[in-house]
């Protein structure tokens, strides 16, 4: 009795299986990705009117180094290159930066937070 071989094409349908089942968990795994900085950018509008109203600066240099210290170490702990999640945190904390920059120059901003016409209400 032979022993059941796969052919080439049966392999290959399998792989491109698996390769689609791959692609669909880095798809859930972006629309998450997408989700959570949604909910962290509304944290930071947060934080941003309420600099604003209170004259506070956009930035908070001594904050970021921390935030980017903690995260590096998260990101070794994960098995993340660490530089790789100390770019995307700058990347991040420039856009927020940017945003609290333009809720600290917009006074309607600041006075109409929470509207769902306002952008930085939204965001």
């Amino acid at each position: 009795m032979a022993v059941h071989e796969e052919s080439p094409a049966d392999a290959k349908q399998d792989a491109m299986e698996e390769l689609q089942s791959i692609r669909q968990s880095i798809d859930n795994i972006d629309a998450a990705l997408i989700h959570l900085l949604a909910e962290r950018f509304k944290f930071t509008q947060g934080v941003g009117r309420l600099k604003a109203q209170h004259g506070l600066p956009p930035a908070d240099p001594a904050r970021e180094f921390l935030q980017i210290q903690r995260l590096r170490g998260l990101a070794e702990e994960a098995r993340l290159d660490p530089a790789f999640a100390e770019k995307f945190l700058n990347f991040i904390i420039a856009e927020v930066i940017h945003h609290h920059e333009k809720i600290a120059g917009d006074t309607s901003g600041v006075s109409k937070a929470g509207d769902p016409g306002d952008p930085a209400g939204s965001a």
